[in-house]
């Protein structure tokens, strides 16, 4: 970088620091941010910087990590949702199953570094200042869940996937997942059962009886009843349902949130509310999160072991990782875009965000839905009309992205809404190879094909999908056709 080059940029920190103070500034994270290598930085920073322009503690001020999610920032009424079957030793009930004999292995591991174990049971790796050994584990059974939607790097979980003796998938619908499982159990949908739900998420506003609209359609049952069967033939059904039919459940549910908001709502009994269908509780008064601690610190401390914001961490320092340590830093990234490590051999920073037009993966199974978005019958990938004009791709062309992890299909949407060296894939786009080999093309666009399968440190052990390079050129040739969709090819 020239001396006119960080001198502008040097003009650009100072404008944004006196913007920031010239005002009430609230720091607002998403939470797509963490995940990328080393992702736990920017959010201890947030803090750091929020602290320093003094703001915490009032309206408006301060930082957030959660209002884009589900009514964070919405007013609370202090309702207590319901609670989940089963019940828990905190609800009062004794469990069925107490052993802790994991053969050396520990018994809780990070989410996301299970296919680490597959691949290296044995392994001991840190996390969050304990060290975990990965179990060697022999079979796993999804209910939902869609590991191969969420997980990263599709052609390291084949290999992963090849060690397991059996998986089992219980769905409604024929994911990928349930194409990699050696035995699926249908599963019906929510609409096909019984069931309560909290509404309003974070707010509390109310809750919802969930009338079953119909019978389980065809062979499929709820989730209840398949583990109910399962248990059955093994002998341990009582312990599993705990003598109560599914409706019993629902209602013993109902009646412990009932207990629970004793004294802040009273709810009916429940009859009459699952006649009613709902219960509204209004809205909650605005607050604002930590005006108590800013008016008096030391009477009403922080949950940290200083009881105060702590832009250094005796604790986390402690722990001696080498790539989270006792104050938020800078850390390079095995990958990245404009001129960082790897962007010789694959120069374009891949972005892999939330779809804005479905949930997840969820819906990418409607071909009527899928059709008001697809290109060419492929996911979107969305690409800077610079960039695009250097690889001589058009809008509405079938594009090949690749880099040394994998390689896929998708089409171009040329949009100067991204800046130069940086392309888009939405996650949740269903996985389709070409075939089962090892780097096989994906027909559909899945960008978990070319994600990296690498912790975010050695603290949180999280996702680093965001930490991704990729080359991308012009498909010639014939199309093969999508494999991501259709059903299953045998049923029993």
């Amino acid at each position: 970088m020239g001396g006119r080059d960080l001198w502008c940029t040097c003009d650009k920190i100072r404008e944004f620091a006196r913007m920031l103070v010239n005002g009430r500034t609230q720091i607002l994270f998403g939470w797509c941010v963490q995940r990328q290598e080393h992702g736990e930085q920017p959010y201890w920073m947030g803090a750091v910087l929020a602290s320093m322009i003094g703001q915490i503690g009032l309206p408006g001020g301060g930082v957030s990590y959660g209002h884009h999610y589900s009514g964070i920032g919405v007013p609370s009424t202090g309702f207590a949702a319901p609670g989940s079957f089963p019940l828990n030793i905190d609800q009062g009930q004794t469990p069925k199953y107490t052993n802790q004999d994991y053969k050396g292995y520990s018994r809780v591991i990070p989410v996301a570094r299970w296919v680490d174990s597959l691949l290296e049971p044995g392994k001991k790796i840190n996390s969050n200042g304990s060290v975990v050994t990965l179990p060697d584990i022999k079979m796993m059974v999804f209910s939902g869940n869609n590991p191969w939607h969420h997980h990263q790097d599709r052609n390291r979980m084949k290999k992963a996937f090849r060690n397991l003796h059996t998986v089992v998938a219980i769905d409604f619908a024929w994911t990928a997942t349930c194409r990699h499982s050696d035995i699926v159990l249908p599963a019906c949908t929510q609409w096909e059962r019984n069931d309560i739900d909290g509404y309003g998420a974070y707010s509390g506003r109310g809750l919802i009886a969930m009338h079953k609209l119909v019978d389980p359609l065809f062979q499929s049952k709820t989730d209840f009843q398949i583990m109910t069967e399962l248990t059955r033939r093994w002998g341990r059904s009582e312990d599993y349902t705990r003598g109560m039919t599914e409706m019993e459940w629902v209602k013993s549910l109902y009646d412990n949130c009932k207990e629970a908001n004793k004294g802040k709502f009273e709810l009916p009994e429940f009859a009459e509310f699952w006649e009613k269908g709902f219960l509204d509780f209004g809205t909650g008064k605005p607050w604002v999160r930590h005006a108590d601690f800013r008016e008096d610190p030391e009477i009403n401390a922080l949950g940290t072991p200083s009881g105060f914001i702590e832009i250094t961490s005796r604790t986390i320092g402690n722990m001696n990782y080498e790539h989270c340590q006792e104050h938020p830093m800078w850390f390079e990234k095995s990958e990245r875009s404009h001129g960082g490590p790897g962007s010789e051999k694959h120069p374009y920073w891949l972005q892999s965000c939330h779809p804005d037009k479905r949930l997840h993966s969820q819906m990418c199974e409607s071909e009527e839905f899928r059709a008001t978005y697809t290109v060419q019958g492929r996911e979107p990938i969305y690409i800077n009309p610079t960039d695009a004009k250097a690889k001589g791709i058009k809008d509405g062309d079938v594009v090949r992205v690749f880099n040394d992890r994998g390689q896929l299909l998708a089409g171009a949407v040329v949009t100067d809404s991204f800046a130069q060296g940086v392309v888009r894939i939405e996650e949740g786009a269903w996985y389709g190879p070409l075939n089962e080999k090892i780097g096989a093309l994906d027909t559909y666009g899945d960008p978990n094909t070319l994600t990296q399968d690498i912790p975010s440190s050695e603290l949180a052990q999280a996702t680093s999908a965001n930490t991704c390079l990729v080359d991308f050129e012009k498909f010639v040739g014939k199309l093969p056709p999508v494999t991501s969709f259709g059903g299953p090819i045998e049923v029993v």
